[in-house]
């Protein structure tokens, strides 16, 4: 069984609500966009899609997650247990934009090599999604 994920947009998670989700293989664009517009009301730790990655997503496989942020606003700052994120979060001591950003930074390290092996022209064959052909770029 798999914990129930909120989505992004805050309800849950939809394979049919594009915003509500990020793909294996969306582009760096196409997650900053859906981080960017994702619900993640100061202070509220309850149905936050963008605190849920952290929780079920980076800390399991990355064990740490990092804030760059400016330092009158504390400095970057890296997390090595999830539950100080929420907490430092629910307090107000991270502004959603800084968790955002550090999340949308985490994931793309992450998804950066899958993307980049789904570029073979066998596995884009695979792939339902329309992933670009980086060599047609000019």
């Amino acid at each position: 069984m798999n914990p129930m994920v909120p989505g992004l947009t805050g309800a849950k998670m939809s394979s049919s609500e594009e915003e509500s989700k990020i793909d294996l293989l969306d582009r760096k664009e196409d997650v900053k966009k859906k981080l960017k517009k994702a619900f993640c009301e100061p202070g509220n730790i309850e149905n936050n899609g963008v605190l849920s990655f952290v929780k079920h997503v980076l800390f399991p496989l990355v064990g740490e997650f990092s804030i760059k942020r400016d330092l009158k606003f504390g400095g970057d700052k890296t997390y090595t247990v999830f539950e100080e994120v929420e907490k430092e979060f629910g307090e107000e001591l991270i502004h959603p934009g800084d968790l955002k950003a550090g999340v949308e930074v985490a994931l793309n390290k992450l998804l950066d090599p899958i993307r980049k092996k789904f570029e073979s022209p066998e596995l884009r064959k695979l792939s339902n999604t329309a992933y670009p052909d980086p060599s047609k770029n000019s």
